[in-house]
């Protein structure tokens, strides 16, 4: 195998590997833990009659959801552990980022939730940053996220071992992460609304060090590493 082969590619939209591995058109999908629900916004907009029901945790993100209705949409307030939909309503949930931030000793249940929730032969979409690469150099100095996001590998691993799921595809991709300058990071990185990181002078300064020799000309652009996992509800 040659270098070539063994990069992963460079995707912008996560849509497009969802798209690749998926038909969406006329699907009824649940995203768990969604944020702005960039990916579910772009979805409904560009497969017709999908659907999509988005849950939040965070009251300030999910009030700013709301605050921008769109066809196709519905949003609640809720977390992944504890679903508040019917038994077998959807055929697709998607986990963006989101299964490491559910406290460890609810991801199990959050991924019996899922089940719950999905059809017999439905998928789960798991997205979750790889724990590697300078883009984690730069987060890890003021939110090292190296446990939680092994035991969300963990939970997916064992939940594979229960008996109501079966994994029928795996990819890896690099999404570029861009910011105009250290104070954008600083905002959209280290103040987010679901989080205190317990940001000072000395945090902000170390993370500012790790960060600066990234920058370019046109401000600075990482490389997070992704790892897409595609598991399907067995039947029965």
């Amino acid at each position: 195998m040659n270098a070539s082969a063994r990069t992963p590619p460079v995707i912008d939209d996560e849509l497009d590997v969802l798209a690749g591995l998926l038909p969406l058109a006329g699907q009824h999908i649940i995203e768990l833990g969604c944020g702005a629900a960039q990916l579910s916004r772009a979805l409904v907009a560009r497969h017709p009659g999908s659907r999509v029901t988005a849950l939040e945790v965070d009251t300030l993100q999910h009030a700013k959801n709301l605050a921008a209705p769109q066809e196709g949409l519905a949003f609640v307030m809720a977390g992944a552990q504890a679903i508040p939909c019917a038994d077998s309503g959807f055929d697709l949930a998607l986990m963006l980022k989101s299964l490491h931030h559910v406290p460890i000793d609810l991801m199990a249940q959050a991924l019996r939730e899922v089940a719950r929730v999905l059809r017999p032969g439905g998928h789960l979409y798991v997205s979750e940053p790889v724990y590697g690469g300078p883009f984690n150099d730069v987060i890890r100095v003021f939110n090292d996220e190296g446990v939680v996001r092994a035991a969300a590998q963990a939970a997916v691993d064992t939940a594979l071992q229960g008996g109501a799921w079966t994994q029928v595809g795996e990819q890896r991709f690099e999404m570029p992460v861009r910011f105009r300058d250290f104070a954008e990071f600083e905002q959209r990185m280290m103040r987010p609304s679901f989080a205190d990181h317990r940001i000072d002078e000395a945090k902000l300064a170390a993370t500012r060090a790790v960060f600066d020799p990234h920058r370019g000309p046109d401000g600075t652009c990482f490389m997070r590493p992704m790892h897409v996992r595609l598991l399907m509800k067995k039947a029965g």
